[in-house]
This record gives C-alpha cells, sequence and structure tokens, in this order.
C-alpha cells in the first residue's frame, strides 16, 4: 500500500450508484480506502472497451492517493466460470477459446493474462495491490456457497446449486429492477433445473467433456460467474469494504448477484458503488460480441499509448466515450500542445535566473485549486484537463513574453504542477520516465548539432541549404525561431 503525501482530505465526494445521487465520501477506516473492481475475463486481447474502465478506475486510485489515502486496490482476473451468454447457459468463454487454439485452458487464461497487464503498462495504468484469480480461491467459493445453503438462500440441484432470489427481496435494489418485472425465461432445460428461471448459479454441475473440474460437497463441478467477486472481494478487503467498481453493463446481473450472495450469507458488503460508462463506435456500444470492438494492441500501433490515455480522461468516466478518427486526432492534438508546453517549460529550467515571477505563480495556484476541486467533485477529468490546459496557456505566455527567462522557483513550482497532476493524477506523461529522460538528452544534442549546421549555412550564405533544414524539421513537427536572443526550437 502505498504512503500517503498529506493529511486525508474529506471533502471528496462521488457518485453512488446505490443511492442514484452524490454523496461525501466517509471511509470505514479512517486515511484508507478499499477499492475492488471487476477485472478481465482473460480468453481474448483486451479492447478499447476495456482501457476505459482501467484507466478511470486507475484515475479514481491514483487521486485518493493524492489527497493522501491509502489505497489498497483489489481486482479480479476472470478464469473459469464465464459463460458465453453471461448467465448459466453456453460453453465457459475460457474452454471455447482454448478449443479455438488448441490449448489448455489455464495456458489460455496465463497467454491472455499477461496480454492485458501490457496493454495496461502501456497505457500507463497501475498494477492493482492484489491481483485474484478465480481458479485460485475455489474453497472460499464453495465456503460462502455453503453458508448460504444453511441460511437457506441457495439449493442443490442435479449438482449444481443456485441462489434463489425469491428468498431475497432486495435483489435488484442496485439497478432498481424489481424481480417481478424480470423476464423469468422460456429455456425447458432452465425451468426444469431451477425453481424459478431468474434464480441464478452458484456452483455448476460439470459434464465428463468440461475441462475445468473440482471437488465440491455437491459434486465435480466449477463455480459460477457472479461468486468470485463476493468471495474475493470479501476475503481481501474485509465486510463493509469502501468502493466497488466496474462497467455499467455489470450493474445487472454480475453486480446485483454479488450483493446479493454477500448479504444474504450475512456478510455486510460494498459501502459505495461506482460504474463507468461504455466506450461506444458510431453511438453503438463496443464490445466482442458485437464484433465491432479494436484491441488495445491495434490502437497502439497507431497511436501514442499516452493519447490514447488522454482521449479516455477527457471525458468523465459517467459519460459516454466516442471511438474514432476525429476524437482521436483532437486528443492528439490537445495532447500535443501539453506535452510541448511541457517540453518548453524543461528547457527554459536550463538556464533560468533565480527568483520567482508573481503573476505566473498566482497563475499556477489557480489552476492547481481547479484540478483539485474538479477531482474533488465525482473525480471530473475533463474539469481537470481544462485546468491543465489553462495552466499550460499562461506558462507559454510567461516564456514568450520573457523570451524564456522567468525566475527559477515559479518555473519549478510549474513543472511541478504538471508533473503532480498530469503526471500523477491523470498518469500521463509517462514518457517522462528515466529511458524517455535519456531520449529527450539525446534530441537536445542532435538539436543543438542541426542548428549549428543551420547556422553555419547562413554564415556561409548558403541560405538555400538553411532553408531546407528548416523546412524539414517542420515537416517533423519541429519549428525554428530565430530570436533576438538567439535560436529556439520547439516541438
Amino acid at each position: 500500500m502505498s504512503q500517503p503525501a498529506r493529511t486525508p482530505d474529506p471533502h471528496i465526494v462521488l457518485y453512488d450508484t446505490m443511492q442514484r445521487q452524490k454523496v461525501p465520501f466517509t471511509p470505514s477506516t479512517p486515511g484508507h480506502v478499499g477499492m475492488y473492481l471487476c477485472g478481465p475475463t482473460v480468453y481474448s486481447d483486451a479492447h478499447l472497451g476495456h482501457a476505459k474502465k482501467e484507466v478511470a478506475f486507475d484515475v479514481v486510485r491514483r487521486t485518493f492517493e493524492h489527497f493522501g489515502y491509502r489505497v489498497r486496490f483489489v481486482a479480479n482476473i476472470t478464469d473459469v466460470g464465464h459463460l458465453q451468454d453471461d448467465s448459466d447457459d453456453g460453453e465457459d468463454k475460457m474452454l471455447a477459446r482454448a478449443r479455438l487454439e488448441k490449448l489448455e485452458p489455464m495456458e489460455v487464461a496465463d497467454k491472455y493474462f499477461w496480454s492485458f497487464f501490457k496493454d495496461m503498462d502501456d497505457l500507463n495504468v497501475r498494477r492493482p495491490s492484489i491481483n485474484p484469480r478465480a481458479t485460485g480461491h475455489i474453497q472460499e467459493q464453495i465456503a460462502l456457497i455453503q453458508e448460504l445453503i444453511e441460511r437457506g438462500h441457495a439449493y442443490e440441484s442435479g449438482g449444481s446449486v443456485y441462489f434463489d432470489v425469491r428468498s431475497w427481496p432486495e435483489y435488484g435494489k442496485l439497478s432498481g429492477r424489481k424481480l417481478d418485472d424480470q423476464e423469468e425465461g422460456t429455456r425447458e432445460t432452465v425451468r426444469e433445473e431451477k425453481r424459478d428461471p431468474r434464480d441464478f448459479a452458484l456452483w455448476k454441475r460439470a459434464e465428463p467433456e468440461h475441462l475445468m473440474r473440482w471437488e465440491s460437497p455437491w459434486g465435480v463441478g466449477f463455480p459460477g460467474w457472479h461468486i468470485e467477486c463476493s468471495a474475493m472481494s470479501l476475503k481481501y478487503l474485509g465486510e463493509g469494504f469502501d468502493i466497488h467498481g466496474g462497467g455499467l453493463d455489470l450493474q445487472f446481473p454480475h453486480h446485483e448477484a454479488e450483493i446479493a450472495q454477500a448479504e444474504a450469507a450475512g456478510h455486510a458488503f460494498a459501502r459505495y458503488w461506482m460504474h463507468n460508462n461504455m466506450l461506444t463506435v458510431n453511438g453503438e456500444k463496443m464490445s466482442k460480441s458485437k464484433g465491432n470492438f479494436t484491441t488495445i494492441q491495434d490502437v497502439l500501433k497507431k497511436y501514442d499509448p499516452m493519447v490514447v490515455r488522454f482521449l479516455l480522461v477527457s471525458s468523465h468516466y459517467r459519460s459516454v466515450t466516442e471511438f474514432g478518427e476525429e476524437p482521436f486526432e483532437s486528443a492528439k492534438n490537445g495532447y500535443r500542445r501539453i506535452t510541448e508546453a511541457l517540453g518548453n517549460l524543461e528547457r527554459a529550467l536550463k538556464d533560468a535566473p533565480e527568483g520567482t515571477d508573481a503573476a505566473l505563480d498566482a497563475r499556477v495556484a489557480a489552476h492547481v485549486q481547479a484540478f483539485e476541486d474538479a477531482m474533488r467533485d465525482d473525480f471530473n477529468t475533463p474539469k481537470a484537463v481544462a485546468a491543465l490546459f489553462g495552466l499550460t496557456g499562461d506558462v507559454n505566455a510567461a516564456l514568450n513574453l520573457n523570451q524564456g527567462r522567468v525566475g527559477r522557483a515559479s518555473l519549478e513550482a510549474a513543472l511541478d504542477a504538471y508533473r503532480t497532476l498530469g503526471g500523477g493524477v491523470l498518469g500521463l506523461f509517462a514518457e517522462t520516465g528515466a529511458a524517455a529522460q535519456d531520449d529527450s538528452e539525446i534530441v537536445d544534442a542532435l538539436m543543438d548539432l542541426v542548428l549549428k549546421a543551420r547556422q553555419n549555412y547562413r554564415l556561409q550564405k548558403q541560405y538555400a541549404q538553411a532553408d531546407e533544414l528548416r523546412d524539414t524539421l517542420t515537416r517533423v513537427g519541429v519549428t525554428v525561431e530565430d530570436t533576438k536572443d538567439g535560436v529556439r526550437w520547439k516541438r
């Protein structure tokens, strides 16, 4: 768990799906935040819809830490039990992929587990504090099922175990769906095995050909999709933990089932529920089932990972994010504007005089305040990004007005604002790591050589060659400026 940088801020508000309104956040343990996020089912490459969820809750986590909290962030990995139609029927997604790729199910799980985290690393999404896998917690799931049976909220039928939704009148309280309004279904096989077609599986009987199978009090089988999250969140975060997050598409039935399983077994569950909205293509939700998805790996072949992340944080986590060429180009231009200012700031610091600029200091402080106020208000990243743009405008104005000769202390304060807020909270500027700093030094050295060559051409009155050098730099996005204080360049 990360160390707090300041006294925990008591003024954070978030939108709680259960209460259907923004509410003040109060941790169950002062100074600490326990968060659980529904992670991926690792049966194929992750797409941009997954990226939106992961980046959104990564920013939530980073925000709490920025405001002084210690965060335990738990995100599960589903590697068994998630059936193809997201209910109790169809083939296990892991088994279907294993058959397609002629691999063992655990080979599939490991292959896409590491693929997922490679994508997340590229997007600068921090690893969870704990990353439990469903197959590693079979006993915990069996124990929770036994509690439900003992309390009369679950029953065994033909080697499978189902949650009795009629026994738990609160089922549906998160989504607002009344039980009598939910479809009962028509499949005779389901009707025969379940007391009520709306009952959901806690444990499924394994047919002889089913490769993923474990011994249980009810025979050989495997856990249902929903039970893993109830069992693992309680194990690692305890009763009444703070925040449960996930995509809006999981609100029903997955999260609804999680609540019913935990509370019917006598356990206090999540105190706040947060859901991110979807990523759309031409107004339609991006998903593997619709076939309109683009993998993160394919997108990163075309766009800088930080541009992708910038696109995602430029919309609120509860808003729809539209995917397409135009939004990406807009994000690319916006991100370039901010990083150019950051680069100019870093270069200006190399020769900055001692002292301060009172006007710039006041503007930087105002933008920092605006950024933090935005993040306190339900993690409003669009307003936070707007504060970064405001900071960028004032930094550029100060550097241009003073020909880059701004007091060192003021430049350092502005640079700290970029790195702490844009880098630390929003997770941007990942390229400012050690390796990228080495690259930056190489670029600076090469640009010095290029500018000296251009100056030599001009001294020798070889203006065509000097102009050709300058035009070449312009084509690759580098602007050369001749000023009274010498030649400057910027990206």
